[in-house]
């Protein structure tokens, strides 16, 4: 290729420090045009799908089973919904309490020594969970 353009494999040339910062103005932009309901339900179901996984609930298993981290997530989700019930409508509340439930009974499920009840993670929130 005789002319100066760059190919189109070629990395655009930008000065080191662009190339570390990230675009916050583009960020921003994009976050305004999301609702803030589907915001707090991403968060919910990253915070269910990490506590599934920190459970051995995944097809791994026990492999990134970690009690500990699980107590956290499954408590900070409890605390989120919580927070957030009057601001959600029961059409999105409604399935993920479901899953809060589903996690708190599979923590107690997964734990040597049980909480008492009202004791598990996220349960100063819910309540105590049975089975």
């Amino acid at each position: 290729m005789s002319d100066s353009s760059p190919s189109e494999f070629e990395a655009p040339t930008e000065s080191p420090d662009s190339a570390a910062q990230p675009d916050f103005d583009a960020m921003a932009r994009d976050i305004a045009e999301v609702p803030a309901v589907e915001v707090i339900v991403t968060v919910a179901v990253n915070l269910m799908s990490a506590a599934a996984v920190k459970l051995g609930l995944t097809e791994e298993g026990d492999k990134y089973k970690d009690l500990d981290e699980a107590r956290k997530l499954v408590h900070a989700l409890a605390g989120l919904l919580d927070a957030s019930a009057t601001e959600i409508s029961s059409f999105h509340a409604a399935p993920l309490r479901d899953g809060l439930k589903s996690l708190q009974l599979a923590f107690r499920e997964a734990s040597v020594v049980p909480d008492e009840p009202g004791q598990g993670p996220g349960e100063k929130y819910t309540g105590p969970v049975y089975g």
